[in-house]
């Protein structure tokens, strides 16, 4: 019989570094089977194979954490504006956990359940609503026995408390990940502020996912730890930022970014960005960390790469990949061979080949947050009347 894997707190309790997974959303976009607009996930149930695929590349990748695939998958998003259902929210849930399961024990990889916040919020539900949106999820994990629990992707710190509550009941060990930057959640609670308020409520892991780039969500996570400190606090600290960069974003992030959804490619964080991106959050004392929207396995290597000193091993995928471009030393062109070292790819500024382009976007200001007329939840697909009035109004922003 295997002996049985430490947990997440006992490993970042004895200062080991812990490595997430990737964006699945955006990954599984791109590869065909995920809708963007909804961005549910669905394709746990209904394409498990590809799933299962992203999950072992993240996996020989170097990541030690597989995230449940269900970002969105509480019952009401499933069911927001027109989007049909193939399978329950049960299904979707119970597919995920079996998928990560599977994949986890294929390596020393832990298994965490996620949930996120939710439509019901946005529309000014109440409390208890909200809670038993995201108790439905959680009873699927309580009967798949993930690892440990991760409220994630919440912008609002009065709903991340609330899914932190939820998920503390069920004494499995509980992270909260807010997707905010160094100017706090949507109604200006700073960072500090917002994670003093997730330890209180329970969680014993917190941080931010999402919506910035690698180095702006570092700096948030710092200013959490700072609180946190401050208020004679304790707890582990994560990040799982996007693979984009960001300098021109506001309080909402990469959605308010003319190329969201799109055109974000041009952003794309290269490899050598990312072994900046670990070992910044390796010395601002971040243990947990990993990628959100944009991180592909190479992504994920490159953080492993990086912080391979420090885990004492390389992850199987670098067994393809040369230390810092050093496979290059068998390439047929000289020129290609005079690329295999380090200080030439940490100094390279790479060109976009778009001559046209600017390097920043103008970010669209809505100011759209909780309890506007426009973010309320409904079941209907969104009307021509509905589209027409947003497209007038996008022409004066």
């Amino acid at each position: 019989m295997a002996p049985a894997k430490k947990g997440i707190l006992e490993r970042l309790d004895a200062g080991e570094v812990v490595i997430g997974d990737g964006g699945f959303v955006f990954a599984l976009e791109k590869r065909g089977y995920v809708k963007a607009g909804p961005w549910t996930p669905e394709a746990a149930a209904e394409h498990p194979e590809a799933v299962r695929q992203l999950h072992r590349e993240f996996l020989r990748a170097g990541a030690n954490v597989m995230q449940t695939f269900t970002f969105y998958a509480s019952d009401d998003k499933l069911e927001n504006r027109g989007n049909k259902l193939t399978f329950t929210g049960a299904q979707i849930n119970e597919a995920a956990c079996d998928l990560a399961r599977e994949v986890a024990n294929e390596g020393d990889a832990l298994v965490a359940g996620g949930v996120c916040q939710t439509p019901s919020y946005l529309s000014c539900k109440s409390e208890t609503d909200v809670k038993s949106i995201l108790k439905k999820q959680l009873d699927v994990f309580i009967k798949k026995d993930v690892d440990f629990l991760i409220a994630e992707y919440f912008e609002h710190v009065e709903e991340a408390v609330w899914a932190v509550e939820v998920l503390k009941a069920t004494g499995k060990p509980v992270a909260a990940s807010m997707c905010i930057g160094p100017e706090g959640d949507m109604h200006g609670v700073s960072p500090g502020d917002c994670a003093v308020r997730l330890v209180k409520a329970g969680a014993q892991i917190v941080g931010v996912n999402c919506h910035f780039d690698p180095m702006t969500c570092v700096k948030a996570v710092k200013m959490m730890k700072e609180g946190v400190e401050k208020a004679g606090l304790k707890a582990h600290y994560m990040v799982q930022p996007l693979a984009y960069h960001t300098p021109d974003c506001s309080c909402q992030g990469f959605i308010d970014l003319p190329e969201f959804p799109f055109g974000l490619e041009p952003r794309i964080l290269s490899r050598w960005d990312m072994h900046q991106y670990a070992r910044e959050a390796y010395k601002a004392g971040i243990f947990f960390i990993g990628g959100c929207c944009g991180f592909e396995p190479y992504h994920i290597r490159a953080v492993a790469e990086e912080l391979a000193p420090e885990r004492g091993f390389l992850p199987a995928a670098s067994e393809k990949h040369g230390n810092w471009g050093a496979g290059l030393e068998m390439h047929t062109k000289p020129w290609v061979r005079a690329r295999a070292r380090r200080d030439y790819w940490e100094n390279l500024k790479p060109a976009s080949g778009r001559p046209l382009c600017p390097s920043m976007s103008a970010p669209d200001g809505w100011g759209v947050t909780k309890g506007h007329t426009d973010l309320m939840q409904q079941k209907e697909a969104t009307s021509e009347d509905q589209l027409k009035e947003l497209f007038d109004r996008s022409k004066t922003h």
